[in-house]
């Protein structure tokens, strides 16, 4: 049965949303005199006067409605209409429990998101529904855009705010069956140029490092390009010191790359095998059956760069950019680069060529070129 939400916008009309996908709805509701369809907010807009409201549920006479409270008592014909049918099972969307959670988890699993995807998935689904029962809101077709506004009210990155709605949008379609083709409202995607360190600033920061295993994996971070969560994976059969190459197994996106394996941190990795001989992850945590955490390097970095002098606001995965900007500045093929940090898309690759300086230099101010 098709289930239909009926809330007010304001004080002249009123809110018209197809919980579930109805085909013959758009059909049907434009025999409804007033209507309006408002992309922005995914609603028909209609008059709020009783000849509509009678209009919309004779024209609706065998779907489910669900009424908002205050609606409810502002209008009689709603209240004594027998076929409006107001139940709490509305009131199950805004739920979020332990079976749920385990449910959502289960859905992610299943399509093979990543252990982060899923992690950031579930905290995200349950920061929304710990908002939703803070507002004390009752659930409608606005709900979901008011706490992205809550979001990006409280500074919180697009990005941030685009992953929580792909999160929630998850959970209603995969969990929840709602297959409603709701257009969620994202906020544009942000631009920002990657954090680099110069050639002279990454080896300010590699030498200010004398434990050997910290050396070993903030030379192997910038000199092979790796991510935090790929450096910390390494296995011993990874590294093929003939050829020169280090395996990246089931990196961002669940892809094997190869990538590269310089003679100067092959001395470093050696030397720190040689001497910790690890078995199982070539960086053991302090349980040598687990890897090192991503946090534990972020801290290896963070104190490195204090001791090194060097005050540019940089992480961890600075390196990484680092890395693939002194490539394109040595002239190396773009294409050759993708393949080396394992993105999909050359796109993502190119933004290195806005922080690159290669062609910079040779560009003359037009400053320099006056004759004092």
């Amino acid at each position: 049965m098709t289930e239909i939400s009926l809330s007010k916008r304001n004080e002249t009309t009123l809110a018209v949303k197809f919980i579930i996908f109805y085909k013959d709805g758009i059909a049907k509701i434009k025999n409804v005199p007033g209507r309006r369809w408002i992309p922005e907010e995914s609603i028909w807009s209609l008059p709020y006067t009783l000849e509509v409201i009678n209009q919309l549920l004779m024209t609706f006479k065998d779907c489910k409605f669900y009424v908002e409270p205050q609606l409810l008592e502002e209008c009689y014909l709603l209240q004594s209409y027998e076929q409006v049918n107001i139940s709490d099972s509305l009131s199950n969307v805004s739920q979020w429990d332990s079976v749920l959670r385990q449910s959502l988890k289960d859905e992610l699993l299943l399509r093979g998101y990543s252990s982060k995807t899923v992690k950031a998935y579930l905290g995200q689904v349950e920061r929304f529904f710990n908002y939703f029962k803070e507002q004390d809101m009752f659930w409608n077709h606005q709900t979901i855009h008011n706490y992205s506004l809550y979001l990006l009210q409280k500074n919180c990155s697009h990005s941030y705010v685009n992953q929580a709605i792909s999160a929630i949008k998850f959970y209603f379609q995969k969990v929840l069956k709602q297959n409603e083709s709701t257009p969620y409202i994202r906020p544009k995607k942000e631009h920002k140029l990657p954090n680099v360190l110069s050639l002279n600033e990454v080896m300010l920061i590699l030498k200010a490092i004398h434990i050997l295993k910290h050396k070993a994996i903030l030379y192997l971070t910038y000199s092979s390009g790796l991510r935090v969560s790929e450096v910390v994976r390494l296995r011993l059969q990874d590294f093929d010191q003939e050829r020169k190459t280090l395996h990246i197994r089931q990196g961002k996106g669940r892809k094997d790359r190869l990538t590269l394996l310089s003679d100067t941190t092959l001395e470093v990795f050696l030397r720190y095998y040689q001497q910790e001989k690890p078995e199982i992850w070539m960086f053991p945590g302090q349980n040598k059956e687990k890897h090192l955490t991503e946090r534990s390097v972020q801290k290896i970095f963070e104190q490195a760069l204090v001791s090194s002098g060097v005050t540019k606001k940089v992480s961890v995965h600075s390196l990484r950019h680092s890395f693939a900007t002194h490539l394109l500045e040595g002239g190396i093929d773009i294409r050759y680069i993708q393949e080396l940090l394992g993105h999909r898309s050359t796109r993502t690759t190119e933004r290195y060529t806005h922080v690159s300086i290669k062609d910079v230099r040779h560009i003359k101010s037009p400053l320099d070129q006056i004759d004092d």
